[in-house]
């Protein structure tokens, strides 16, 4: 909880702060990277940073933590802050590092607001930022002993036993660890960060949601080549390395499972809602909730550019028929077949049983016009769960 007299500061510098804080980001970013060029090298998503995603998710999450704590001082984002702690856990993120963001930022607040950053404001903001940090670290850090891993300790060497070609941009590829042992456990639902070397010797990290059902004997990520005009930026350094070069037998530096969006174990129906290759975390709900057995209604919705672009269609149909009570409806924008619907998903002849739980996974926009439409079926806000592939500007752009 943040003490009244920097309660009373914050708010009161809030609005000066929030219409600077895209430049404070800006700033931010280049002093830390200045200084430490190897967290851009090792750490950071260098498309995302070129294409200023990351500084549009740091802005977001200070900017709703602060404004949560003089609108709501007697309760905590905890939503918002698991996504992140999950997120810097999958990265192997330490407490010292929360260290060395505060020296950045803070510079960088103190350069752009220039002498409104009284040594009162300082105090409250900095307050503000270790009650976020402290909270972030405490979550991270139950995270990793959750693994019975030190922190930070989440790379593992893993081996590809097999590839195969879903589409012509998406490609699965199957992995066991290198050492024999058993694989984690991981929650349907959850996610892996996959750091490769690219020529120029950096290591770069992307996130991966695992495609596969929790008891599989062997993991698998279906990766997505991204093509950067296509998605108005740099090509993606990582999918187009693993699509390039990665063959089963090559070992790959994988870390420890982690997401918040996982399947809650229940009787509730269910629907699965996805875009793209947002479709990977709902395939491993949908195998799980398949080889449980699960009988109440289970709705499974996609939408694709066309059937050619739809990762893992076949699985799609296949699982959803291995359920008792469950049905599967597919939108493409192209070369819809028949039974298909054609251009975006539109729920409104859509069943939603009552008592649903919904998972979403795919582009911003999807998800908000899906979640629109659930609520207007009476679905509450708080039964509706998403994840977002990258930094996430659900809250930058409320």
């Amino acid at each position: 909880m943040l003490s009244e007299q920097s309660t009373a500061t914050v708010r009161a510098t809030l609005p000066a702060v929030g219409a600077a804080i895209g430049d404070i980001t800006e700033l931010f970013y280049a002093k830390l990277f200045e200084a430490h060029p190897e967290l851009l090298r090792d750490l950071f998503n260098r498309g995302n940073q070129n294409a200023g995603l990351q500084k549009q998710a740091l802005a977001g999450s200070i900017a709703a933590f602060a404004t949560h704590l003089v609108e709501r001082p007697d309760t905590r984002p905890d939503v918002m802050l698991g996504r992140i702690a999950h997120k810097h856990a999958s990265l192997g993120v330490t407490r010292e590092q929360y260290t060395v963001v505060h020296q950045h930022l803070f510079a960088a607040i103190a350069e752009i607001l220039g002498e409104t950053v009284t040594p009162a404001v300082a105090r409250a903001w900095d307050e503000v930022y270790w009650l976020m940090a402290n909270a972030l670290v405490a979550i991270e850090e139950r995270l990793y002993a959750g693994h019975r891993i030190a922190a930070g300790d989440v790379w593992r060497e893993w081996t590809v036993t097999g590839r195969s070609e879903e589409t012509a941009d998406c490609a699965t590829f199957r992995i066991a660890p290198a050492d024999g042992a058993p694989a984690p456990a991981h929650l349907p639902g959850q996610y892996v960060s996959v750091q490769v070397e690219l020529p120029d010797g950096a290591r770069q990290i992307r996130q991966y949601s695992l495609s596969s059902a929790p008891g599989s004997a062997v993991r698998a990520i279906t990766v997505k080549r991204v093509h950067g005009p296509a998605a108005a930026g740099p090509d993606g350094e990582v999918s187009n390395h693993l699509h390039a070069h990665v063959r089963p037998g090559h070992t790959l530096r994988v870390s420890a499972p982690y997401g918040d969006l996982v399947l809650q174990d229940s009787d509730a129906p269910v629907l699965l809602a996805s875009a793209g290759i947002g479709c990977t975390p709902m395939l491993s709900m949908l195998e799980h909730l398949a080889e449980t057995g699960h009988a109440a209604p289970v709705t499974v919705l996609h939408a694709d550019r066309s059937p050619a672009d739809h990762p893992l269609r076949a699985d799609h149909r296949a699982l959803t028929h291995k359920l008792a009570d469950a049905s599967a409806r597919f939108w493409y924008e192209e070369d819809a077949e028949p039974g298909d619907g054609t251009g975006l998903m539109d729920l409104t002849d859509v069943p939603v049983a009552p008592g649903t739980r919904a998972y979403l996974c795919g582009p911003l926009p999807f998800m908000r016009s899906v979640r629109e439409q659930l609520i207007a079926k009476g679905v509450p806000a708080s039964d509706i769960h998403y994840e977002v592939f990258g930094p996430d500007l659900w809250l930058a752009s409320a």
